[in-house]
């Protein structure tokens, strides 16, 4: 229902959505289970690689204005930027790559291995 005035429009929206959440929701579900095996598909291409690391980023507290350049930085970095250990590709081991940031500010520090990263206090200065 298209809307000249924008605020009767997202209140129209709102609404709809407040009275069929539970459709959509059903809606969501029933769209994942036809596209499921798309999804795990994409999430194993770079750029589904990037969208999931990036968005785990920000679930774990990164706050940035740019996620892309931290990206690079990341996927560049092979080395831990505090004891040098080289680092490997992964989500398991004490030397794989984490993206290290201060858990109080969200601010984004460095590259690190996973000893490193675990070890390094949030009241550290930077």
């Amino acid at each position: 229902m298209p809307y000249k005035d924008k605020q009767k429009q997202k209140e129209y929206y709102k609404n709809y959505y407040e009275k069929n959440i539970e459709k959509k929701k059903e809606q969501k579900k029933e769209w994942y289970e036809v596209n499921k095996e798309q999804i795990k598909e994409y999430f194993k291409t770079p750029q589904g690689k990037k969208i999931r690391r990036i968005n785990d980023w920000k679930q774990s507290g990164l706050i940035s204005e740019d996620y892309d350049k931290i990206y690079e930085i990341y996927v560049n970095t092979w080395e831990c930027d505090n004891c040098g250990i080289e680092l490997v590709e992964g989500n398991y081991g004490a030397n794989r790559r984490c993206m290290d940031h201060n858990h109080r500010t969200g601010e984004f520090r460095n590259i690190l291995c996973g000893t490193c990263n675990i070890m390094r206090p949030d009241y550290e200065s930077d």
